[in-house]
Parts: structure tokens; C-alpha cells; sequence
């Protein structure tokens, strides 16, 4: 008898009028908003100007959309190019479907576009956006939870995913809710890295190249419990290996980075402290002005006396 579990939405879609509301959709865009803010303020934080982040994430998350759905469209080209599906399916991104290694590849590719338009250095301002990333692909996950997908093996556990669809091939039952696991534990790397930031001052891409060992650590086990289907190699997910792959890419970053350029960069945005600058000018300029007022009651002084002098003589 099932105690409990945790019920999936009996839609994934509301409608305004014409206008549909698409739980997944919601989620994507809470995410990139809270990654902004929450990049801005470590920005600030690090010495750069209020704005940047999101100017530069008005390119970085276009390229990660795109990046994140072409790596979806083609690790899983059957279900958009075989024989029975329709290919103008693969542009309709609002039904599930991005593939965080694209985005982040992709992303990366618009990230750097808009950081060397404002002179910029790229692994300053992914060290700034790294935990708001983990966050929101935290949020993000819960996408799938709308679209009852990618969950994992059949379980009676408490917390068990309640799938209700027979659509796509969908068997219903009660099995491991992977999309809360990876949730969770995205939010866990959204710690490790604000913590580790702090404790160590990373610098240098170093936050954000944690991020990424963190994250592809956790991803390689939840993608193992996954069963929906996937290209396997030597028996193990494409994205199990993946992430084992990316996971030796960023701990080399880390030891290298550490070695080659420690500590942290001392100006991530230049001319971000303009307004200070101006403001040591005119504290200067009030200095000077009031040591010319200094001199001229001074040189008044003198004169007096001179005219005192000149008076006691004739009076003699």
C-alpha cells in the first residue's frame, strides 16, 4: 500500500485566454532571473558596475537556449528524424528538452561576446554567475516534474514520483523522482561554491570551474538511475559519460589555475570605480580652493599690518 508520494500536475499548461501558460517555460525563466541577480550582486561584491551581468546575459542566455536545445535535438535525433516523427517538433523547445551541457557550452560562446564588447575578463564574470547557474538549473528541474519526465527506476519510497501519463511511451506508476534529486543537489553546489569562494577567495574561473566538478559529480549517479532512453557507451548513458569527461576537464582547470595565476583578480571591470575617482578629485579640488582662501586672508593680514607700519611713521 502506498503511504505516500509525491503527485505529478495533471497538466503542464494553463491557458490565459489564447495565451498558454507552460509550467516548464515558468521555470527556465525563474531560473535565468534569479542566476542574474544573484550574479549581480556578487559582481558588485568583486568591484564591477550594477547591470553588467545582466547586459551580458542578454547574450550569454539566447546562445545557452539554443546550445542547450541543439545538444538535446542531437543525442536524441530519433525522436525528431525517424521515421513517424515530425522535425519541426525539434524547434518546440517549450515542450522539455535542453541539455545543460550544450547551454553551458553555447552560453559560454555568448557570455564571452558580451564580456570582450565591455573589456571584460570571462572567468571573472563566470566566477560571479557560478552559484546563480546551480540555482538555477535547480529551479529549472522542476520543469521536468511538470512534464513528467526523466524520473528514475520504479520505487515505493515515501517520496516516490506519481507519473499519470501514457504518453511518449510513459508507463504509469510510482518511481524515483531524479528531477528533485538533482534539484536538491544543485542547491547543495550552489552552497559549496559560495562558501569555498569565501573561505579560499577563488579567482580566475576557479568558482565556477568547481560548479562544474560539483555539478557533474552528482549528475553522473542521477543520470545512472535514469530510464528513460538514452544512447548508451560500453553500457553507461552518453550523458554518464559526459560528465565523467567534464568532470576531469574541470578539476585540471582547478589545479593549473591555482598554480599558474593564484589569488583573485585585484579589477574585474575597468573603470568600475570611476565614480570614486571623481569623487578624490573634487575632495582635492575643495583642498585646493581652500588653501587659496587660506592665502588670501593671509596676504589681507599682511597688508593691514603694512598699513599700520606706515601710519605709526607719520604720526612720528
Amino acid at each position: 500500500m502506498e503511504l505516500a508520494f509525491i503527485p505529478s500536475p495533471s497538466r503542464g499548461v494553463l491557458y490565459l485566454g489564447p495565451i498558454p501558460l507552460r509550467g516548464y517555460a515558468f521555470c527556465i525563466i525563474i531560473g535565468v532571473f534569479v542566476a542574474v541577480w544573484l550574479g549581480n550582486k556578487r559582481w558588485i561584491a568583486r568591484g564591477g558596475r550594477a547591470g553588467t551581468v545582466a547586459d551580458i546575459a542578454v547574450w550569454a542566455v539566447p546562445f545557452g537556449l539554443v546550445g542547450g536545445r541543439l545538444y538535446h535535438v542531437i543525442t536524441d535525433y530519433e525522436l525528431y528524424f525517424s521515421e513517424g516523427r515530425d522535425w519541426v517538433d525539434a524547434f518546440k523547445i517549450w515542450e522539455g528538452g535542453l541539455g545543460i551541457w550544450g547551454a553551458i557550452a553555447l552560453g559560454a560562446v555568448g557570455a564571452w561576446i558580451g564580456c570582450r564588447r565591455r573589456g571584460i575578463p570571462l572567468p571573472a564574470y563566470a566566477d560571479a554567475i557560478a552559484p546563480g547557474i546551480a540555482f538555477a538549473q535547480a529551479i529549472g528541474r522542476w520543469g521536468n516534474w511538470f512534464n513528467q519526465e526523466l524520473y528514475g527506476k520504479p520505487t515505493d519510497l515515501p517520496w516516490a514520483l506519481e507519473i499519470t501519463s501514457s504518453a511518449d511511451g510513459r508507463v504509469p506508476g510510482t518511481y524515483h523522482p531524479t528531477f528533485l534529486y538533482e534539484s536538491l543537489w544543485c542547491i547543495g553546489v550552489a552552497f559549496l561554491v559560495i562558501w569555498a569562494d569565501r573561505r579560499f577567495r577563488l579567482g580566475h574561473g576557479r568558482a565556477f570551474a568547481l560548479y562544474v566538478a560539483a555539478y557533474c559529480t552528482g549528475r553522473a549517479w542521477i543520470e545512472y538511475m535514469r530510464v528513460d532512453d538514452a544512447h548508451h557507451i560500453l553500457g553507461l548513458r552518453l550523458n554518464v559519460w559526459t560528465a565523467m569527461f567534464v568532470f576531469v576537464l574541470a578539476v585540471i582547470y582547478l589545479v593549473l589555475s591555482s598554480k599558474k595565476r593564484p589569488g583573485r583578480e585585484a579589477v574585474v571591470e575597468p573603470g568600475a570605480s570611476d565614480g570614486e575617482a571623481d569623487g578624490d578629485d573634487e575632495s582635492v579640488g575643495e583642498g585646493k580652493e581652500g588653501e587659496s582662501v587660506g592665502e588670501d586672508k593671509e596676504d589681507e593680514s599682511k597688508a593691514d599690518e603694512a598699513n599700520d607700519e606706515a601710519g605709526s611713521a607719520k604720526k612720528t
